[in-house]
């Protein structure tokens, strides 16, 4: 999801920091663009170990389930596996 926020972050970091020759008083636009470019790096980074969080290293995801045993009343927990 921030993915496309960071690759924008990006781009308009890298026009501010280098393309941009106008300057404004008290405002220093190659900084700006070095914070957004740093603060676009740190979006895609995240989002990629967010979005790899919830698998491991095979792909497969695993679920604990607690449910009880209609025969003898008792509670099971069970740890189901996905992707097999």
């Amino acid at each position: 999801m921030y993915v496309g926020l960071g690759i924008f972050l990006l781009v308009v970091g890298a026009i501010l920091s280098f393309a941009v020759r106008d300057s404004i008083s008290a405002v220093d636009l190659t900084m700006i663009g070095y914070i957004m470019m740093a603060g676009g790096a740190l979006a895609v980074l995240l989002s990629l170990v967010m979005g790899n969080r919830g698998t491991s290293a095979g792909g497969y995801s695993s679920t604990r389930v607690t449910r009880t045993d209609p025969n003898t009343g008792t509670q099971v927990d069970e740890t189901r596996v996905d992707g097999l």
